[in-house]
């Protein structure tokens, strides 16, 4: 039977070169050589008997069959994880560990209270809290090196197998310093952005796409002075210390637009309204420590709820684009 001539090591390098889209970055991840990582894709397509892999000017690209393929292969190598981890932490006299992919939208907001709630518990659990983008943390989610993950729902196709529970919504906000001049500026229109250097969400960042039609629907096409970033230590410190603006989920600069020390340009971004929540395995059943973190992360969602509202800007406050 094909299943009995499928080894561990097929599965290994057919998902790392998948998440790295590149046989080389895979064979470094993995510590083996380009040759070798590319006789086991060969193996395993030989075995399957089609091909699952294709090169490309991009890097290495699923066929129809691979991406078939992928499902199965990431739910079995998670099962097999998740089983040696339950034997190790069995070996380890009862205590816990649970990994956490978080994204920046939720680092600085919900999850320093949730993990404090968590730990007031009583629960003897260690946590490892793993930060990146959404991309990232969902493909080490689905092979098992993640737990869970916290944060905006994934786009579609990278959710299969994938179970999400709502939390609240989520827009962007137009970040600027105190007395920024577009905060009095008479007629203010959202075009007016432009003049200044905006950092924005990179490509393949979760709300990058959302932020890309929300500009084009507004008629805002062409940004000369960009920065792409997704660091939210650089983003902060850099807008209290020029004239820019930063296009940013609420959530991670929710806490400083409430001290007063940064502000929001009176856009309306109701367009960009996304879900945040928490994302898991569809396949795996949560431990009592897992269950209880996600239980913490509930109860601060609800009792924080007011930092991700955004302000309604009344006409007395500026127009509202």
């Amino acid at each position: 039977m094909l299943e009995n001539r499928i080894k561990y090591r097929h599965l290994q390098c057919f998902l790392e070169v998948t998440r790295q889209g590149s046989v080389v970055r895979a064979a470094d991840v993995l510590a083996l050589t380009q040759p070798a990582v590319s006789k086991k894709l060969k193996e395993l397509e030989d075995i399957l008997g089609v091909r699952l892999l294709e090169r490309s000017k991009k890097g290495v690209e699923l066929t129809p069959y691979g991406n078939v393929f992928l499902e199965h292969a990431s739910t079995s190598v998670a099962a097999l994880r998740e089983g040696t981890e339950r034997v190790a932490q069995a070996q380890q006299k009862g205590i816990s560990h649970i990994s956490i992919g978080v994204l920046p939208t939720v680092a600085t907001s919900i999850l320093p209270e949730s993990v404090k709630r968590f730990r007031t518990g009583g629960m003897d659990a260690r946590l490892h809290l793993v930060t990146g983008p959404n991309a990232m943390l969902m493909s080490q989610l689905r092979v098992g090196e993640l737990d869970l993950v916290v944060g905006r729902l994934g786009v579609p196709e990278v959710m299969s197998g994938l179970s999400f529970q709502h939390l609240y919504s989520e827009q962007v906000t137009f970040t600027v310093r105190p007395n920024h001049p577009l905060l009095t500026k008479e007629n203010f229109q959202i075009s007016d952005v432009a003049d200044y250097t905006v950092l924005y969400p990179p490509k393949g960042s979760i709300t990058a796409p959302y932020v890309d039609r929300f500009l084009l629907s507004q008629g805002v096409s062409t940004l000369n002075d960009r920065i792409d970033t997704v660091s939210d230590s650089f983003g902060k410190e850099f807008i209290r210390n020029n004239d820019a603006v930063w296009i940013i989920s609420r959530g991670v600069v929710a806490r400083e637009i409430a001290d007063g020390e940064l502000a929001e340009l009176p856009i309306d971004t109701k367009e960009t309204l996304g879900a945040v929540g928490l994302t898991t395995r569809a396949d795996s059943v949560p431990s009592m420590a897992l269950k209880l973190f996600m239980t913490a992360i509930r109860e601060t969602a609800k009792t924080l709820d007011s930092y991700y509202k955004p302000i309604d800007h009344h006409p007395k406050d500026g127009p509202t684009i």
